[in-house]
């Protein structure tokens, strides 16, 4: 893939701006740290001419952004089914298995969401790199729900920016260890990863801004059912975030959600849990909603997903024990 420029007019009331703050916010897939590298390596001018990072911008200017040639992989179309729940010409809204990786990475390079809609679309957005055509956002392999794919390039921008803006509707259904004192809350940390596992995430005193607003629905023995919307959309943040203030996800071995929480339980409630984990072999998180703006057609979309199989017999448990 031959690498791709973009050109970008700064509107005539703009307000004077450093470039690599203006070029973060407009292309959200690229950190501070990877722009500003793009403007010392002489990929973005202004008005024809190479800048510093702290180069203000100004009204009317005209700024060309020649974009990192994307590493070669081999992707493969596969014929692994979908659970479509809603498509146009523009974009597509996929109902995500537990266990389904998103895209190809290191480990994971067949049998992935991407290698399906390969196979399902003629074309895909390609303004990520080339190994995640069409994805403007992930959930974890073991969790369930709602995934936004992209077709074109245009859409996939317009998408992305909505993400960036915190105006896309995400809410999340998780069973969670233990009650809780307040129904309703937020948790609201800087996230970064963990010095110990570069894999894993932790709250630190220096990263990225993290806000999860939580409700909590049904109350257990020592479970619990929450709704959970994101204010941001950092990675593992529900279940860093969880784990956190002492709720974390059943089931959740990363995150400390399966043994560490049974060890105040007698023997009869300890048994009964480890039941509940045999059935739940992953985190019991799921995507439940997605809405946000149709950048083309402009319509107000809102989708919303039954919670999978795994889940509800975990809850028919719960209720069956607390009405007996």
């Amino acid at each position: 893939m031959e690498s791709q420029i973009l050109t970008i007019f700064i509107p005539a009331k703009k307000n004077r701006e450093r470039i690599d703050t203006f070029l973060t916010r407009e292309l959200p897939r690229f950190s501070r740290s990877q722009i500003q590298a793009m403007v010392r390596g002489g990929l973005v001018q202004v008005n024809g001419k190479s800048v510093k990072s702290n180069y203000s911008i100004r009204p009317e200017e005209r700024v060309t952004v020649t974009l990192p040639k994307p590493k070669s992989h081999d992707l493969v179309s596969e014929d692994i089914p979908l659970n479509i729940i809603f498509e146009d010409e523009y974009l597509m809204i996929i109902n995500k298995p537990p266990g389904m990786v998103v895209h190809p990475a290191h480990g994971h390079r067949s049998g992935t969401l991407v290698n399906a809609l390969l196979h399902h679309c003629e074309r895909l957005s390609r303004v990520n790199e080339a190994s995640r055509p069409g994805i403007v956002h992930r959930i974890d392999k073991d969790t369930s729900g709602l995934l936004l794919a992209v077709k074109d390039d245009y859409t996939h921008r317009m998408l992305a920016r909505q993400f960036s803006e915190k105006s896309v509707d995400r809410l999340y259904r998780a069973i969670v260890w233990r009650s809780w004192k307040k129904q309703t809350g937020t948790v609201e940390t800087l996230l970064n990863r963990s010095i110990r596992d570069r894999k894993l995430f932790t709250v630190a005193n220096a990263g990225k801004r993290a806000v999860t607003h939580y409700q909590v629905d049904e109350t257990f023995d020592f479970l619990s059912l929450v709704s959970l919307r994101l204010e941001t959309g950092r990675t593992h943040q529900i279940r860093v975030h969880m784990s956190y203030i002492g709720h974390p996800v059943l089931g959740d071995q990363t995150y400390g959600g399966r043994s560490r929480p049974m060890g105040g339980l007698n023997h009869e409630r300890t048994a009964f849990a480890r039941h509940l984990l045999s059935l739940m072999p992953r985190q019991a998180l799921h995507a439940q909603t997605l809405g946000f703006i149709h950048p083309v057609t402009k319509e107000k979309l809102s989708f919303t997903s039954e919670l999978p199989e795994d889940m509800q017999k975990v809850l028919s448990e719960l209720r069956k024990r607390k009405d007996s």
